[in-house]
Formats: structure tokens, C-alpha cells, sequence
């Protein structure tokens, strides 16, 4: 059975004194009141949509400011080693096929050429040869990765760069530098490359779509966080739906504060 106990309060709605009759509800209406949360979530947005689009625009002003003007182009190229039967077993066995033994050595030596690649001894001698400074050493490692293709015998070298032409040559002679490496320190030559590096007008590193996208994204996040906290941050009563939420009272009807004695006075002015 449902009790309900009437009386009435006042509050001001635009400098208009209501009077409102409401009553108090035992029952608990929790899906009713779950669903009237999601009308006012929607409301607020609703409301509030001009804010929003504004700081969604703004966000993708920043966004297209970022990518087309911030950010530096970088650009990278790679080129492929394969690990081969070498040379000198092929002039003592004096055949060309390839034996599981090569191949277990091959795939050992994979990790073991990744980590010379990026060594000292061979970066110095790149650097030598295309007549750079000894200060770009530190920076050619850093735009260097060297990675082995998962389970076969192949090497990737990518260089990146500011300059398209200039990471190919790098990359291009890395390969060369090293292969002349394997040769001086284990006395094989089982290394050849398969695919030269070659320049790549495209940036690795920019893709205005992608961070266009990104950047509204944040923008409509950031908006509604700040929908959100203005509302919560709002404690006056508007309408009567702020009454019986605050109250957890059910209006029943509203009674403005009609003035007779004022309004009487001004018909009998006329």
C-alpha cells in the first residue's frame, strides 16, 4: 500500500514565487527513476550541444595544426638479407645444394647478425663511407631496427630519416658494410641481399586522417567531462523535475504567487 503525505513548499523560478504541492512516496520506483536518469543524462548533452561543438572544432583545429605544421616528416627505408649456403662449403663439398646443417647454422646465426648490425665497428665504417660525421653514429642507431622474418632466414634492416633518399642509402650500405663484416670475422660469405632499399616519399610517422580523428576524439571526451562536472557543480532548481529529485518528493501541481491587490490596482488605473 502506497502512503502519501501532502504539503507544500515554495521556491523561486525566476524571481517568481511557486508554491508546490507535492507527496511522498514509500514505494521505491528504481527502474522508473533509472530511466529518468538517462532522459536527464540526454538533456544535459542536448542542452549543452553548442559547448560541445565548440571544443570538438577547436580540438580538430589543434589536430590539423599538429600534423600539418608540428609534426617533422620522417621517412624510412629497408632493405632484406637472406642467409644463403655460404661460398666456402660449396668449394669443399663442390656441390650447390642446401644441407639441414646450413640451415640449423643459418637460423642460429640470425640473432647473432642482428646485434653486429648494430655494433660500433660496423656503424662507424657506414659512416666512413658516406663521408658523415662521427656524431651521426648515436643518431643512425637510434633510426635503425634490425629484425629477423619469423621462422625463416631472412634479415629486415630499416633505417629512418628526415630525408627519403638519404635513409635508402644508409640502409643500402649497412647491408653492404656488414656483409663485408660476417666475411672478416667467421671467414664465410652466406650473406645476400635480397631487396635494396629504395627511397619512400611517404612519412612513417604522419597520417592526418588518423590524427584528425584522434584529436575530435579527445575533444568530445574532454567536452563532456566538462558537461558533466558543470552540471554536477549546478545546485540550483530550475523546473520541477530539480524539486522532486532533490527532495525525493513527488510534485503533484504548482501554484504560482499571483499578486490580486497589484493586479486590481492596475485595472482600475486603465
Amino acid at each position: 500500500m502506497i502512503k502519501a503525505k501532502y504539503f507544500y513548499k515554495n521556491y523561486c523560478q525566476n524571481n517568481t514565487k511557486t508554491y508546490i504541492i507535492f507527496y511522498e512516496f514509500t514505494k521505491e520506483r528504481g527502474e522508473k527513476m533509472e530511466e529518468l536518469d538517462l532522459k536527464e543524462l540526454f538533456l544535459i548533452f542536448w542542452n549543452r550541444k553548442i559547448e560541445i561543438l565548440l571544443i570538438t572544432l577547436i580540438f580538430v583545429v589543434i589536430g590539423i595544426l599538429y600534423s600539418y605544421f608540428y609534426l617533422v616528416p620522417v621517412y624510412k627505408s629497408s632493405t632484406t638479407l637472406i642467409l644463403a649456403q655460404s661460398s666456402s662449403t660449396v668449394e669443399q663439398k663442390g656441390e650447390s645444394s642446401i644441407t639441414q646443417t646450413d640451415l640449423t647454422l643459418n637460423s642460429k646465426l640470425v640473432s647473432t647478425y642482428s646485434e653486429i648490425m648494430k655494433r660500433k665497428s660496423v656503424l662507424s665504417k657506414v659512416v666512413s663511407n658516406l663521408g658523415m660525421s662521427e656524431k651521426d653514429i648515436d643518431e643512425i642507431k637510434k633510426n635503425i631496427s634490425v629484425k629477423a622474418v619469423s621462422d625463416t632466414e631472412l634479415i629486415e634492416i630499416t633505417v629512418k630519416n628526415k630525408e627519403p633518399e638519404k635513409a635508402a642509402v644508409i640502409a643500402n650500405e649497412i647491408a653492404k658494410v656488414f656483409s663485408e663484416k660476417v666475411v672478416e670475422i667467421y671467414n664465410i660469405s652466406n650473406i645476400y641481399i635480397l631487396d635494396r632499399a629504395e627511397a619512400n616519399p611517404i612519412p612513417c610517422n604522419i597520417n592526418h586522417v588518423k590524427d584528425i580523428v584522434i584529436f575530435a576524439f579527445i575533444g568530445i571526451v574532454i567536452s563532456i567531462i566538462i558537461c558533466l562536472i558543470a552540471n554536477m557543480l549546478d545546485t540550483t532548481i530550475k523546473t520541477e523535475e530539480d524539486v522532486e529529485k532533490t527532495t525525493g518528493l513527488l510534485v503533484l501541481t504548482s501554484i504560482p504567487d499571483y499578486n490580486i491587490e497589484v493586479s486590481r490596482k492596475g485595472g482600475r488605473n486603465k
